[in-house]
């Protein structure tokens, strides 16, 4: 592995071990000179301390990659800018395809929907919204430099697609420490995958990954209770609907 690939990795293990360091030191001396609840504090320096380190980390990570432009270049030719754009919008569907494949499966063999991972992010976004800059576009950039252009970058110039793309997306499965869901995040990354496999362009499974992330923090933080509601006013209209036909029949 290349120089340029060992400091990215080396930057973005950096990064998600920091939070075991900055977060509880940053708590003790707030809990010094803070009367907020222990809970409220641990939410809010989490949050905060998200934002600040994925940005950190990506400021370095792009000036590694500035200074060694090609270093993400996969072997063969590059799609078109037109292509890339196609695909970078193709890509948010078959990465929500994907997901409902996974989901579909967990279901037939007894694993209830939902992630928990995914509900500690949102609630955290309560209490900093900052941080859903982080989650939504910092952390997607992030994670498919490494994931994707790093990892499975590296593999790819090794070995086929097909064992690249496995181990890249069991990865980053893993590494979003929700095991009861591991199918998804790895059906996800193997989607994501192909899209930079068939594009050789990095920003085209950047894009898609942002799209996913931005829709899961809209419709579950930003405007919960607008589809809550609309949820609600669809299921009243349900009722009046059967009634109407029962009345009717």
């Amino acid at each position: 592995m290349n120089r340029t690939f060992l400091i990215i990795l080396i930057t973005y293990v950096a990064m998600q071990l920091s939070t075991f360091i900055a977060v509880p030191l940053a708590l003790f001396i707030s809990g010094m000179v803070s009367d907020s609840e222990p809970a409220v504090l641990l939410y809010s320096i989490s949050g905060y301390w998200i934002f600040i380190s994925f940005t950190l980390a990506l400021i370095v990570i792009l000036f590694v990659m500035n200074k060694n432009k090609g270093v993400m270049d996969l072997p063969g030719k590059k799609a078109g800018p037109g292509m890339a754009a196609l695909w970078s919008f193709i890509g948010i569907f078959l990465a929500f395809f994907s997901q409902a494949i996974a989901v579909g499966i967990e279901s037939l063999i007894g694993i209830d929907p939902g992630s928990q991972n995914t509900a500690d992010i949102i609630s955290l976004l309560s209490y900093v919204p900052l941080a859903a800059v982080a989650v939504a576009v910092i952390g997607p950039i992030l994670e498919e430099i490494v994931f994707r252009g790093v990892i499975f970058g590296w593999f790819y110039r090794k070995y086929n697609f097909f064992i690249s793309g496995l181990i890249s997306a069991l990865i980053f499965a893993v590494i979003h420490f929700d095991f009861t869901h591991i199918l998804i995040y790895a059906a996800m990354g193997y989607a994501f995958a192909f899209l930079y496999a068939y594009t050789k362009r990095i920003i085209v499974p950047i894009i898609a990954h942002m799209a996913i992330n931005t829709f899961v923090v809209m419709t579950q933080f930003f405007f919960a209770d607008e589809i809550q509601r609309i949820i609600e006013m669809n299921e009243a209209v349900f009722v009046l609907w059967r009634f109407a036909i029962g009345g009717i029949l």
